[in-house]
């Protein structure tokens, strides 16, 4: 009796309850969410788009937390994209120093089903990266891309065009679809992130493919406006100024000098000299003294017999206690980087790559010293992937 007793008077409480009128639920704070799209490590070949201007922007939104495109699992372990640059570079530091929160939304299939999609597992790096493998800006409008390109949709026309049209195989529609699932997930993760920072700033990092298919998946979610990074407005020259730092000049310069954007001509010399005047009223140690030789004779201002003899001194002056400042390598057991087939060298080992690259074909033994040498200072694995680089793109230059 007692039993049945407490389960009708339980049953009647629930009814009561049921029986008043409903609360009025208070509306979600607004957070706004702010899509910055960008061309991943274009922030090295155009001063209008240069690093400093990315870190003076996020100062200036000032958000509360950035969200970086990295699937949680990778980022969880310090694991970038290689090309990422203004991520790992720019964006993540400035947020840990600043104490602003990270949210990682990036979303990719799983490796078995990248290769039963496409035969091949897409996030696996070939031993050694065909020359279309190195990231490089050939396209002259590279050198003009500002902060907010992506902001004017008629710069995205051929992937939106892209997007919204059905191929005629559809056994060739992967790519696509793939892009469409992701994008939406990135816009549910980034989602999560504005309800997480209810009534504050999310500023979202982002390839600018995505920005525009992101944006449409969140407008009308109650709790987020979306506003244009270009409603923000670009920072000032001086607080452009203010975000100096000597390791973004020096990625800089060793991306349009010492990677593949060399070999392509497209590089604003004039940046690229001033970036350098800089680099050596701060420290002109070994590797700006390399960059330096390296500018000239780009530049055609200083003899190859010169060269020859300031790479020797380079090298020397280096010593093997000196490595780069920064060289944009994430995976210390090869011998390249995203960029450049030499990367993961120290600035000596680097000053005699250059001088090999100087020496004509008459000075083929001289070459292959340089070379055998090079090589028993690599580990196996490094060893390989440096004489492939050195067969393709060292000796074929004679």
């Amino acid at each position: 009796m007692l039993v049945r007793f407490v389960l009708h008077l339980t049953m009647a409480c629930l009814l009561s309850l049921a029986a008043l009128p409903a609360a009025a639920k208070e509306a979600p704070a607004t957070t706004r969410v702010v899509v910055l799209g960008v061309n991943h490590a274009a922030q090295l070949v155009s001063e209008s788009d240069q690093p400093a201007a990315l870190a003076a922007f996020v100062t200036r939104l000032a958000p509360q937390a950035i969200c970086v495109e990295r699937a949680p699992e990778q980022f969880a372990r310090n694991d970038h994209y290689e090309f990422t640059y203004e991520i790992q570079d720019v964006v993540v530091p400035l947020a840990r120093a600043c104490g602003i929160s990270l949210c990682p939304f990036d979303w990719m299939p799983p490796a078995e089903d990248e290769v039963l999609g496409f035969s091949m597992s897409i996030s696996t790096l070939p031993e050694v990266r065909t020359p279309r493998a190195f990231l490089a800006f050939p396209e002259p409008a590279a050198l003009q891309r500002g902060l907010f390109h992506a902001d004017d949709r008629k710069n995205l026309a051929k992937v939106d065009d892209w997007i919204r049209n059905v191929p005629e195989q559809a056994a060739r529609d992967l790519p696509r679809r793939l892009y469409l699932y992701r994008t939406f997930l990135q816009a549910q993760r980034i989602a999560a992130a504005a309800r997480a920072h209810a009534g504050g700033t999310v500023l979202v990092v982002v390839g600018e493919f995505h920005k525009y298919d992101i944006e449409a998946i969140l407008a009308g979610t109650p709790g987020i406006e979306v506003i244009q990074p270009s409603q923000i407005g670009l920072p000032s020259a001086k607080q452009i100024a203010a975000h100096h730092q000597r390791d973004y000049y020096l990625a800089i310069a060793r991306f349009n000098l010492l990677g593949v954007q060399a070999a392509t001509g497209n590089v604003d010399w004039d940046w690229t000299g001033r970036v350098l005047d800089t680099l050596t009223r701060e420290s002109d140690d070994a590797e700006v003294a390399l960059l330096r030789t390296r500018y000239a004779r780009l530049r055609g201002t200083m003899s190859r017999e010169s060269a020859i003899v300031a790479y020797r001194e380079i090298a020397n002056r280096a010593g093997a206690s000196q490595p780069a400042g920064w060289d944009g390598v994430l995976d210390r057991q090869r011998v390249d980087s995203y960029f450049d087939p030499f990367g993961n060298l120290r600035i000596d080992q680097r000053a005699r790559v250059e001088l090999a690259r100087e020496l004509e074909s008459g000075e083929a033994d001289a070459m292959e010293t340089i070379r055998a040498a090079l090589a028993k200072e690599l580990t196996p694995r490094q060893a390989r992937q440096f004489d492939a680089y050195w067969a393709r793109d060292i000796v074929v230059e004679r």
